[in-house]
């Protein structure tokens, strides 16, 4: 399967005095996996409505491979959709749920059906009805059926966000080894940082209704375009430092901009969690306040004179960090983002 360009041309939708969608211009390319990430009412459930054809915009367009599909009903746009809430048929078996929508387009389903489930690895449960099977399992039934019309375009709306750490992180790789294997455009909504990180080809992060950054995963993380960014994906401390041209000293340690910034000269610095360490340190004048153990990594909240610090290190360091340890704090030479 090929998968279609789409494009959300100024797009704008107002509830009230909200404005859910303020000017949105999201290009995405065939095949492409694109995760919308941001704040509740960012507006990234709105876009992703908008686009299947349950909202109407208040202006701009919806392009798919090229065409106008704004004026189109949902019915007629050739997109699957998998929700939050699983939205099966209780009456229907797994092999039913699926063949539902190939019988609606008068499609023979058998075959299909069951060539979908067994992509999503769960063809052994297909004659189970939807009591039958678990919150995961009936998700996967969910997006073979998604898959089962052969869709345009894939959009699915916090589709992991009712089950439980571990069968969500197993479900978002599937989705992504199955995404990357059927090539379907799809646009993925989520709040999860993790999530969005680890399954899209590109990030959106949305606020108010715009994109603030559209790129790599690994740039939105290390490079983001704005403070918003780099405070709402992944943890940052917010510490004092002292601009200098193209760099910031913080904690007497000179740090690199991800940008150049027009503040200053007194500003604060946004420092990742993993750019910290902290070293035993008898004449250390920093003291460990508290320990959290995280499986391979652990965090480390330090308290620096009224400054409060939170370093990564890895789980085997923190047997010489207990609660009350002198400590010295030092940061990686790794570029920082400057706060609004």
């Amino acid at each position: 399967m090929n998968g279609v360009a789409v494009h959300l041309d100024d797009l704008s939708r107002s509830f009230g005095a909200v404005h859910a969608l303020d000017g949105l211009d999201l290009h995405i390319e065939p095949g492409e996996l694109v995760a919308l990430l941001g704040p509740s009412g960012c507006g990234k459930t709105t876009a992703l409505r908008v686009l299947a054809g349950l909202e109407d915009a208040d202006s701009g367009r919806v392009l798919v491979g090229g065409k106008d599909i704004t004026g189109l009903p949902a019915n007629r746009r050739d997109m699957g959709m998998v929700f939050q809430a699983y939205s099966l048929f209780p009456h229907l078996t797994a092999l039913e749920n699926v063949q539902f929508g190939l019988k609606l387009r008068r499609r023979s389903g058998g075959d299909r059906a069951a060539a979908m489930l067994d992509l999503v690895g769960i063809s052994a449960h297909a004659a189970r009805y939807p009591h039958q099977l678990s919150g995961g399992q009936q998700q996967r039934v969910a997006l073979a059926r998604a898959l089962a019309i052969e869709p345009q375009v894939l959009l699915l709306d916090e589709p992991l966000s009712a089950l439980d750490a571990k069968v969500r992180v197993q479900l978002r790789d599937e989705i992504r080894r199955i995404q990357t294997e059927v090539g379907t455009t799809t646009l993925f909504v989520t709040h999860d940082q993790e999530e969005a990180l680890a399954v899209a080809d590109r990030v959106g992060v949305m606020r108010s209704g715009r994109l603030e950054q559209l790129a790599a995963p690994s740039e939105v993380y290390l490079r983001p375009a704005s403070a918003f960014v780099a405070d709402f994906v992944g943890l940052s401390n917010r510490l004092p430092g002292r601009l200098d041209g193209d760099a910031v000293t913080v904690l007497g340690t000179r740090l690199p901009l991800v940008r150049r910034s027009a503040a200053g000269p007194e500003v604060t610095a946004l420092v990742r969690p993993e750019s910290v360490e902290v070293v035993p340190d008898p004449a250390g004048t920093a003291r460990v306040l508290s320990t959290a153990f995280l499986g391979a990594t652990s965090r480390v909240t330090v308290a620096l004179g009224e400054t409060v610090v939170v370093a990564q290190v890895g789980g085997e360091a923190l047997a010489d960090l207990a609660a009350g340890t002198p400590v010295r704090v030092e940061l990686r030479p790794v570029p920082v983002s400057i706060e609004d």
